[in-house]
């Protein structure tokens, strides 16, 4: 699908130098001599690069649609990773490097939406927010309940974050997937 150059949005994708980009911020220009043109950041979606480029009204860009489809987590296989399509059973297997740092939080039966171009995979979106239990945890100093101090802890998957003076080994936590910090107990 073409679209004008001053039509990108964060978050579209287009296929501009024969590869893959997301936009990430757009910023549109007005100056005043000369048209006016959509100063855009690129992020490449197969290797990271970014590239900052500008698009004038006149231009086109191809847009393009990425199909999702729901996948399930079955294992780990040294650094690769094996996903299941929940409709066709079909396996396919991912680099662990290609989800990156989050591939800590995978656990057996997660449900992850992998984005495919053109029948490759192109990327995978891991949930929100997991359940994790504390592993390990310093006990609370008396004194240290201070509306703002918080502790060291280990998870069950071997990640290091900060949680309340008030939790312990045992129990189980919402954990935010993009940076790993302590959102609240889990129920």
């Amino acid at each position: 699908m073409k679209m004008n150059g001053n039509e990108i949005k964060p978050g579209n994708i287009i296929k501009h130098q024969d590869t893959l980009w997301v936009a990430v911020k757009c910023n549109a220009v007005k100056p005043g001599k000369g048209g006016a043109f959509n100063q855009v950041e690129l992020k490449n979606l197969l290797d990271g690069r970014k590239l900052n480029e500008r698009f004038r009204a006149a231009e086109t860009v191809e847009r393009v649609r990425l199909e999702q489809k729901k996948h399930t987590f079955l294992y780990a296989d040294g650094d690769m990773l094996v996903f299941m399509n929940g409709e066709t059973y079909e396996q396919i297997s991912l680099q662990a490097e290609f989800i990156g740092d989050r591939a800590v939080y995978l656990n057996d039966g997660m449900e992850v939406d992998v984005e495919f171009y053109e029948e490759k995979p192109i990327s995978v979106s891991l949930p929100e927010q997991v359940i994790l239990e504390v592993q390990d945890t310093e006990p609370v100093v008396k004194g240290q309940t201070a509306a703002n101090s918080y502790k060291p802890a280990t998870l069950e998957n071997g990640v290091r974050t900060t949680v309340p003076p008030f939790i312990n080994v045992g129990e189980k936590l919402i954990i935010n997937t993009e940076d790993g910090s302590y959102v609240k107990r889990a129920d």
